[in-house]
């Protein structure tokens, strides 16, 4: 049985009209599927990047800068912000883990996403 995994209530499940997924619905029987860090290049697609927008938009409403549990956030969508706007809470940091802490890196994903901060 795989640990526990939070449900992050209120987050949205997908970016709407989409197929960009934000939350998954149950833990994987073989484990958490590790958060590894995905670079990001000049010439992604326009949707990607709104994924990557409306994924830090719904991080920073839900959480600020606050060090959150992954629990049931998305490991590929993670994997585009991680290492740089979304960072390791603590150290050791295990990314195949559930229950691992991250935070919001504010400066850096002020810089990366700007649209995603205003009121």
């Amino acid at each position: 049985m795989p640990a526990y995994m939070l449900k992050h209530r209120g987050f949205p499940g997908r970016l709407p009209g989409t197929d960009f997924q934000f939350t998954i619905r149950r833990p994987n029987p073989k484990g958490a599927t590790p958060i590894v860090r995905r670079e990001r290049r000049a010439d992604r697609r326009p949707p990607d990047r709104r994924a990557d927008l409306s994924f830090m938009t719904a991080l920073w409403a839900h959480f600020g800068d606050l060090p959150f549990e992954r629990g049931n956030l998305d490991a590929g969508r993670l994997s585009w912000l991680f290492g740089r706007e979304v960072l390791p809470a603590t150290d050791p940091f295990d990314p195949a883990d559930y229950e691992a802490l991250l935070v919001i890196d504010e400066g850096a994903a002020r810089a990366a996403f700007p649209e995603a901060f205003e009121e």
